[in-house]
C-alpha cells in the first residue's frame, strides 16, 4: 500500500489526494509526509507487522498516519479520538501497540503516544522506503452489544485486491468520494482507502453534518458517496425544510449500510437519486459474506438487503438447523469454502455453528431466492408480555416523525409484561410524549407502542450512526433507581 501513494505521486503529483476543510493536499504532498513520518514513527519502535492505535479525528493527517504505518509494514489499528480514558487502555492492551497516536502523554497506560498534529522533523528523509507488505492492512475495533472492545485484524494482507474491491462497491478511479463518516468506523475507513488507492480526489468531513455534505457534494462535483441511515434523514429534512435548494445531480453512486434504513427513507432516497444509483450493503467488518442490494431489485422485494456477492449467507433456528424459506431465525455467514479467512479476532471468539458458519447475532429470513431480510440484534430483541419486539423497526417509525432527529428504544423491567418497550428521544422544539405516540400509534400495532418516552438533549447515535443500546439500556435503569429521573408514562 505504501508504494500505491509513490506510484500515484510519480504519475500525477499534482492531482489532489484529499481534502479535508479549506486545506487540500496533492499526491506528492501526501506521500513526502506519508514518508517523514514513517521515518519517525520507525525511530520510535514501530515494526513490522505492530498493531498501532490511531485515534485521530477525520482529517488529512489520518490518511498520511496510515500511508506512514504501511510504509513500515506495520498495522493501523483506528479507535475514535473521543474514546474515554478506560475503554481506550483497553484496547491498546489488547493491540499490544509500541506507539498510540493523537493522544497526549500518560494517555495510554504508560505507552509511547504522540499527540494529534504531530510534525516530523523537517531533516528526515521525505523519499519513499524499500517496500514492505503488511501482514494486515486494517484493525478496526468493535464493541458490538456486549460493550467489551475486541479487535478485528483483517485478513487482507497490505496488497489489496483492488479489483475485487472495486467490482464489489462499483468504485473506479474518476469517482469523486464524499466520506461524511468518521474514518475509525469500517465502512468509511474501507471506502476512504479503497477511492485513495485508486486515485480518486477523496473529501473527508471533519464531522457529519447535512449542510456540509450537501456543499461539498455541489463544490466539489461529488459522484460516490456513503452514508448511513441517520445521516440519509438528516439530510432530507433539510432538502425538504429548502426546496430546490441544493443540487445532487453529480451523484452516480450512493451507498447505505451500518443500520436498518426505514423503507419510507428508502423510497425519498430512491426519488432524489434515482433506484439504479441507491445500493444497501449487508456485511460485518469480519467480511465472511457481504450481501448488495439496489433499489430497482429492492422495490419488488421491499425490505430485503439483497443477496450474497461475497461469501454465503444462511439462516438458522434456534437449534441450529436451517431455517425453512421465510422462517426467522439467526443470521450466519461463511466465507467461499476453500479461500483464506477473512478476518481474526483479538479479545473475542467467534460465534460459530460448524462448517464454518458464523453469526454476528442478527435475526433474519431468506426467501425462496436467497434473499436476506433482517430483523434485529438477537441481544437487543425485547419480549414484552411474550411478543418479540424487535426495537429497529418501532426506532424507524419514531424516525419518521418530523420533530424526532435520534431515538433509541430498549427493553426494562416491568411487573407485568416481564418488559416494557421503552424510547429515548432526541426531538428538535416542543414534542411531547403523547404526540409522538398517537403518531406511532397510526403506523405500530400496539404491542409494538412504547409504554415510557424520556426526551433527552444529545444524539442517541454516534456520528456513524451507530447506537449501543446495552448502554443505553443501563443509563435507563441507572435513571430508574433514583427519585430525580423523568419519564413519562
Amino acid at each position: 500500500m505504501g508504494e500505491i501513494l509513490t506510484a500515484l505521486a510519480a504519475a500525477a503529483p499534482r492531482l489532489p489526494a484529499v481534502t479535508c476543510g479549506e486545506r487540500t493536499v496533492t499526491r506528492a504532498e501526501l506521500e513526502s509526509r506519508a514518508n517523514r513520518l514513517a521515518r519517525a514513527y520507525a525511530e520510535r519502535g514501530v515494526g513490522f507487522g505492530d498493531l498501532v492505535t490511531v485515534a485521530l479525528p477525520n482529517s488529512i493527517e489520518t490518511f498520511a498516519c496510515f500511508y506512514a504505518l504501511w510504509k513500515l509494514g506495520a498495522v493501523p489499528q483506528p479507535v475514535s479520538w473521543r474514546l474515554p480514558p478506560r475503554e481506550l487502555a483497553q484496547i491498546v492492551e489488547l493491540a499490544d501497540a509500541p506507539l498510540v497516536i493523537g493522544v497526549g502523554d500518560g494517555a495510554a497506560g504508560g505507552r509511547p503516544t504522540l499527540p494529534a498534529g504531530f510534525a516530523p522533523d523537517p531533516a528526515l528523509s521525505d523519499a519513499p522506503l524499500p517496500p514492505v507488505t503488511a501482514p494486515a492492512w486494517k484493525a478496526p475495533t468493535s464493541g458490538g452489544s456486549t460493550g467489551r472492545p475486541k479487535l478485528i485484524v483483517s485478513g487482507q494482507s497490505g496488497a489489496p485486491d483492488l479489483d475485487g474491491l472495486a467490482s464489489v462497491f462499483r468504485i473506479g478511479p474518476r469517482d469523486v468520494q464524499l466520506v461524511p463518516g468518521p474514518l475509525y468506523h469500517n465502512a468509511p475507513l474501507t471506502l476512504s482507502l479503497l477511492g485513495s488507492y485508486l486515485g480518486q480526489h477523496v473529501i473527508v468531513l471533519e464531522r457529519f453534518d447535512a449542510e456540509a455534505a450537501l456543499r461539498a457534494i455541489e463544490r466539489h462535483r461529488v459522484t460516490f458517496v456513503n452514508f448511513v441511515p441517520t445521516m440519509m434523514l438528516r439530510i432530507l429534512r433539510l432538502l425538504d425544510a429548502q426546496p430546490g435548494r441544493w443540487d445532487l445531480g453529480s451523484l452516480e453512486t450512493v451507498w447505505h449500510m451500518g443500520g436498518p434504513c426505514p423503507p419510507w427513507l428508502k423510497e425519498r432516497w430512491i426519488e432524489l437519486v434515482g433506484a439504479e444509483r441507491l445500493l444497501e450493503l449487508y456485511g460485518g467488518t469480519e467480511s465472511q459474506a457481504l450481501t448488495v442490494i439496489d433499489g430497482v431489485e429492492w422495490r419488488s422485494r421491499r425490505g430485503s438487503v439483497g443477496r450474497a456477492v461475497v461469501g454465503e449467507v444462511g439462516v438458522v433456528d434456534a437449534d441450529g438447523r436451517p431455517a425453512a424459506p421465510g422462517e426467522l431465525g439467526e443470521v450466519v455467514l461463511r466465507r467461499t469454502p476453500g479461500t483464506p479467512p477473512t478476518y481474526r479476532y483479538i479479545g473475542a471468539t467467534a460465534r460459530e455453528f460448524g462448517d464454518g458458519w458464523e453469526s454476528l447475532g442478527d435475526l433474519g429470513r431468506l426467501d425462496a431466492d436467497g434473499y436476506l431480510y433482517l430483523a434485529d440484534r438477537k441481544l437487543d430483541l425485547v419480549v414484552a408480555g411474550g411478543a418479540n419486539v424487535y426495537p429497529a423497526e418501532v426506532e424507524a417509525v419514531l424516525d419518521e416523525h418530523p420533530q424526532v432527529l435520534s431515538c433509541a428504544v430498549v427493553g426494562l423491567p416491568d411487573d407485568d409484561l416481564g418488559e416494557r418497550v421503552h424510547a429515548v428521544v432526541q426531538a428538535d422544539g416542543a414534542l411531547d410524549a403523547e404526540q409522538l405516540l398517537a403518531f406511532a400509534a397510526e403506523r405500530l400495532v400496539r404491542y409494538k407502542l412504547p409504554r415510557s418516552v424520556r426526551f433527552v438533549s444529545e444524539p442517541l447515535r454516534d456520528d456513524a450512526g451507530k447506537v449501543r443500546r446495552s448502554a443505553v439500556r443501563e443509563r435507563e435503569l441507572e435513571l430508574i433507581r433514583t427519585p430525580t429521573h423523568e419519564e413519562v408514562e
